[in-house]
């Protein structure tokens, strides 16, 4: 017989203090996707393999905003606005015989890199994900950015020997009217 798991309770926004300065790290609200928007753009400067397409971000993040019980957009933000993101997605993990967690969209603005924004990011959706059942968090991390992977290695992450495929979408670089190249 199934028990039947309270409802989670909404995140609280927490006001955490780091190096230098005061976070508060919340749940996103459709109000922030302008600035969610230009984020994503940010990081997907530095990604080969994702393209820059601001109407293609700002439908995903309207869809990771329209259901809290399964999916959550964090920010972080001090006096001047929002400074940083992560995204996270509840999935059905078969090898944990349960829910994890899908981090996507983790980023912080370029002048705020260093000052612990983005484990403070990462620490409050691993309180997300606890609070919603899972067991684990997977991530995927582009492996030019040195910077990043030094961020999930001091944040207690771990290497797999996993590797990422993909199918459909359109590569970075191809335009929206161009056909699919074989195998994308």
């Amino acid at each position: 017989m199934f028990r039947r798991r309270r409802a989670p309770a909404p995140l609280a926004p927490q006001l955490l203090s780091t190096r230098r300065m005061e976070v508060r790290i919340r749940a996103a609200t459709p109000s922030d996707l302008p600035v969610l928007v230009r984020l994503l753009e940010e990081l997907r400067s530095g990604e080969a393999d994702l393209r820059r397409d601001p109407e293609r971000h700002r439908a995903g993040l309207a869809l990771m905003l329209a259901d809290p019980r399964f999916r959550v957009v964090l920010v972080a933000e001090r006096r001047s606005g929002v400074i940083g993101m992560v995204t996270g997605q509840l999935v059905v993990s078969t090898a944990e015989g349960g829910h994890s967690v899908l981090v996507e969209d983790m980023v912080v603005e370029p002048a705020e890199r260093g000052r612990g924004v983005g484990h403070a990011l990462l620490a409050a959706l691993e309180g997300w994900a606890a609070n919603h059942g899972a067991t684990r968090l997977q991530l995927l991390a582009d492996r030019e950015d040195a910077a990043a992977l030094a961020l999930y290695a001091r944040s207690g992450w771990r290497r797999t020997t996993l590797v990422c495929w993909r199918r459909g979408g359109r590569p970075a670089g191809v335009a929206a009217d161009a056909p699919a190249a074989p195998g994308h």
